[in-house]
């Protein structure tokens, strides 16, 4: 590896410059550092106070948040956190798992363009964040920079909040980087090739195949559809692929959605209330896949793996399977090699 090194016909004082090289910065949605009352309170107050998440008036929201929900949330949170948090690492099993997505993808980057690229990841909340690694990047010579947010299917509260957060970071930065965003890639067929292998393994372990095999994506408000977000089109693409990419016949892949709150209306079915359906109209085995969570976290191992599936057992439903995020799995690790290869075209070759 080269090091750093004072320039050619600078003066003997100059400082040494690291030699150029391109970063490349995955990001998720965020975790917080413990489980504890206030480590729960700093994570839920920033990601409840983004107004891409909550979208209400601050004079509205804020008082609301504060006062109320930010005193009571952080306990149940906390409880649901400490069900699946990794404790041999004291840390969140997206953490880990993030990690190791990223430590995967540099290898798989160097082999392809060696030393020339560095790669990290960042959480929009929480640690480590989005300025932190950004400026390691920036110290380590980057002077281009890949910014890849693990949101297969584009949404303002996701993939447009995790980019704002990197804009906002590149404003203190003094000299900045040049930058290249990737793009949402949820009709990649690498993607949903990955997708269709991971239920394939599913239904070899189980021995049996679903009734019905459920996508379960994020919740978002129904109105953001309408309002120009392409989230839930994405979704049901994704969805219709993965079905023919299974030769499955309509109706035994449905899309779904979770993780709502609040009084209006969100994008429906739920799929709390969808599974409990499927089991009260005879579907006795199903599985769950979530196609918008690219590393298993707590919506994935408490709320599908927990709450849902409960739902689904109590209606009368026999079989659930949950089956994992792609997480660091080889083929999503090409996948997101490859995606990131083609982002990076006329900056690396």
């Amino acid at each position: 590896m080269t090091e750093a090194a004072r320039p050619e016909h600078a003066p003997a004082d100059h400082p040494p410059i690291p030699p150029q090289k391109v970063g490349v910065l995955i990001a998720n949605l965020g975790t917080p550092d413990g489980t504890d009352y206030w480590s729960m309170r700093r994570y839920l107050n920033e990601f409840l106070s983004d107004r891409r998440v909550i979208d209400y008036s601050p004079w509205f929201w804020q008082p609301l948040l504060q006062l109320v929900i930010l005193t009571k949330r952080p306990f149940t949170s906390g409880a649901a956190y400490r069900s699946i948090w990794n404790e041999e690492r004291d840390e969140s099993p997206l953490l880990t798992i993030t990690r190791a997505q990223t430590e995967k993808l540099r290898a798989a980057l160097t082999e392809r363009f060696g030393d020339a690229v560095e790669v990290d990841f960042c959480m929009r909340y929480g640690n480590p964040s989005t300025a932190s690694r950004l400026r390691a990047l920036r110290e380590k010579g980057c002077t281009r920079i890949l910014f890849f947010p693990l949101y297969p299917q584009y949404s303002a509260t996701t993939t447009a909040t995790a980019n704002d957060q990197f804009f906002r970071a590149l404003m203190e930065e003094k000299w900045q980087p040049a930058i290249r965003t990737v793009p949402a890639y949820y009709d990649e067929p690498a993607y949903i090739d990955a997708l269709a292998a991971s239920v394939r393994r599913s239904v070899a372990e189980t021995g049996a195949e679903p009734d019905v095999l459920v996508a379960s994506y994020h919740g978002l408000p129904e109105r953001y559809l309408t309002e120009g977000d392409p989230y839930y089109c994405h979704c049901v693409k994704t969805t219709r692929l993965l079905r023919e990419r299974l030769g499955w016949e309509e109706g035994r892949v449905v899309p779904a959605f979770q993780s709502r709150f609040g009084s209006e209306e969100w994008l429906k079915p739920y799929t709390v209330e969808e599974v409990a359906r499927l089991a009260t109209a005879g579907k006795k085995r199903i599985s769950v896949i979530a196609p918008a969570f690219s590393a298993d976290c707590i919506e994935t191992l408490e709320e599908i793996n927990e709450e849902i599936r409960d739902a689904f057992l109590e209606a009368g439903g026999e079989s659930f399977t949950y089956i994992p995020c792609l997480n660091d799995d080889e083929a999503h690790i090409a996948l997101l090699a490859d995606v990131a290869a083609r982002n990076l075209a006329g900056w690396l070759d």
